[in-house]
């Protein structure tokens, strides 16, 4: 439709211009930023799950360390001197009592020096190599933390050892 205006000359009508409302190229356009947006905020939570599990794992080790000193200090040697690769956390070796690791219903009252050794965060067993005078306790890390990268970090007598 054409209207004619003394003063702004020939006006094309069109009934579609006056419709108010979004394009589909506009809703689009929006659909694919929020798409974007919720895919980044997944793999940014993601990433920060795994460096919440490292920092676990690495607070974990440490207080079986103290935990470990302690013994030590009591006993003037490390528990189970001959243990190859105890798996810590699991039913057998789940408390550090008077008698090395053992399950929790062998730690009596005031006579243990960890009652719940934890388990890694994703469920896995921190592993334990005794001696008399040292020992090793290794677990694994996801995406590194606390100064490590990621791989296997191992706690002696002499603190925290991994790649860094």
């Amino acid at each position: 439709m054409i209207e004619f205006n003394k003063e702004l000359g020939l006006k094309f009508k069109n009934n579609y211009m006056n419709k108010k409302g979004f394009t589909l190229i506009e809703l689009l356009v929006v659909i694919a930023i929020i798409g974007l947006l919720s895919t980044l905020a997944v793999v940014s939570l993601g990433n920060a799950r795994t460096k919440s599990r490292d920092a676990k794992r690495l607070s974990d080790i440490k207080q079986i360390q103290n935990a470990l000193e302690m013994y030590f200090n009591d006993r003037n040697t490390y528990p189970n001197p001959t243990a190859v690769n105890l798996s810590l956390g699991e039913s057998n070796s789940n408390c550090l009592g008077m008698n090395g690791f053992v399950s929790t219903t062998l730690c009596v009252d005031d006579e243990f020096f960890m009652k719940d050794i934890p388990l890694d965060p994703l469920g896995e067993a921190y592993i334990y190599n005794g001696g008399v005078t040292t020992y090793t306790l290794r677990a694994v890390l996801e995406s590194g933390g606390g100064g490590f990268a990621s791989g296997p970090v191992t706690a002696t007598p002499n603190g925290l050892e991994g790649t860094r």
